[in-house]
């Protein structure tokens, strides 16, 4: 199956892209924005981890089973945070008792 061979432009692009979402991240960190500072930084983070998935590597234009592939691994790990955090708030409760 012939792949689809992107311009160079694009890459460079992307990478433009990725070095001003770390820029971004650095500038929110030195700026205090209380409770906002983390989720803020997360946000930017997840932006970049997407750019670098779908472009650099190369699922965007990939089969559908590797796309899907992808999407049920991060739904699995929204699955394993989800019950880490919810293991985690619970535990002040056994001391209560």
């Amino acid at each position: 199956m012939p792949e689809k061979v992107l311009h160079p432009r694009t890459y460079v692009l992307v990478f433009i892209v990725l070095e001003l979402l770390t820029l971004a991240t650095a500038s929110v960190a030195m700026v205090n924005l209380g409770v906002w500072n983390t989720i803020v930084a997360l946000t930017i983070a997840v932006f970049k981890s997407a750019l670098v998935v779908l472009f650099f590597m190369h699922v965007r234009y990939s089969l559908r089973q590797t796309q899907l592939t992808v999407i049920v691994g991060l739904v699995w790990l929204v699955i394993l945070l989800s019950l880490t955090i919810t293991d985690y708030m619970t535990r002040m409760w056994n001391a209560l008792s």
